[in-house]
Order: C-alpha cells, then sequence, then structure tokens
C-alpha cells in the first residue's frame, strides 16, 4: 500500500469517525462494545481499501463490515455464561412437598383395583394414547375410557375423604391447644 493511500484512509477515518461509531453503536448495545466492534472493522478495511475503487462506497463497506463481524461475534459467544448487572439469588430447591405429594399419590394409588391402577398408570404417568393403553392391556379403547373414568373418580374421592380427614385432625390439635 501506498503512502498516499495510507494517509486517505487515516483522513477518512478522522472525517467519518463520530458517524462510524453511531452506526457500531445501532449495532450493539454497549458502548465499549461498539468502539471495539468499530476499531475490528476498521483494520479489516484497511487491509482492503486500495480494493475499493469508489471510495464514496467506503461507509457502506464499512458498515457491511461491522454487521458481519457483529454476527462473528454473535455466533461465537458462549451460551453457558450471560454477564449480568447483578448475580441472581441463590435458590435450593426444597423437594419437600414434591416427595410428599409423590408419596400421596403412591398411597392412594392403592385404593385402586389392579386394573384400574394400569390404566391410570399408563394414561396418565406413561402418557400414553387410549389406544396404546388399551393395546398394553388387551382391552378395548372403550373399555380403558370408562375404567379410567371410575378410577379418577375414585381417587378424587379418596383424595376428598383425606382431607376431609386431616382437616378434622388439624380441628382437634388446635381444640386441644386452645384449652
Amino acid at each position: 500500500m501506498a503512502q498516499g493511500e495510507v494517509l486517505e484512509f487515516e483522513e477518512y477515518v478522522r472525517i467519518r469517525q463520530d458517524a462510524l461509531l453511531r452506526s457500531a453503536r445501532r449495532l450493539v448495545p454497549d458502548p465499549i462494545d461498539a468502539q471495539d466492534l468499530l476499531q475490528t472493522a476498521l483494520a479489516r478495511t484497511f487491509r482492503r481499501w486500495e480494493g475499493i475503487s469508489d471510495k464514496r462506497l467506503a461507509d457502506a463497506y464499512l458498515r457491511r463490515v461491522m454487521i458481519n463481524t457483529r454476527t462473528e461475534w454473535w455466533r461465537a459467544r458462549k451460551l453457558e455464561e450471560v454477564p449480568t448487572e447483578q448475580l441472581p439469588d441463590a435458590r435450593v430447591e426444597d423437594s419437600t412437598a414434591q416427595h410428599a405429594d409423590r408419596a400421596l399419590l403412591m398411597d392412594v394409588l392403592k385404593v385402586l383395583a389392579p386394573k384400574q391402577r394400569s390404566v391410570v398408570v399408563l394414561r396418565h404417568w406413561e402418557q400414553m394414547s387410549t389406544e396404546e393403553t388399551a393395546a398394553a392391556l388387551g382391552m378395548s379403547a372403550g373399555t380403558v375410557k370408562s375404567t379410567l373414568h371410575r378410577a379418577l373418580a375414585r381417587l378424587r374421592q379418596e383424595l376428598e375423604a383425606r382431607d376431609l380427614d386431616a382437616r378434622a385432625l388439624e380441628r382437634e390439635e388446635r381444640e386441644r391447644c386452645a384449652a
């Protein structure tokens, strides 16, 4: 590259720097990243400066280089880490309620007849379709539907009864503590 072309590029950068930085700011939100983007684009453009025959198109060329560079950066970013202003609250999951729900479910399923239990488990736990459940158990789809209907009604009754029993125990406990 001849000395005249270097001065021409330096002059171009000196004159257009503010406008180019504004363009970079529109492409990336962080001002420091925008400066880095512009510097990278200028370095890449400098290497190709003599190949740009119409220097009036230099702004368009540089903007395209900035867009391509930003796209490269976006593709290369690590998705595991995202910088943030504030750290998230550290939470420890309490799975006690989940275990209690599972234990209650397993206990309530015991009130069902084996055929009903099988239908409920396959349809709702294993998420099989009615037809898949019927094929697995060797029964018709209609039988699966009616058995499931009766089983779910029985489960609701059992859960309501247990809920009433639990409320009665709580009431007795409060009355005993108040006395």
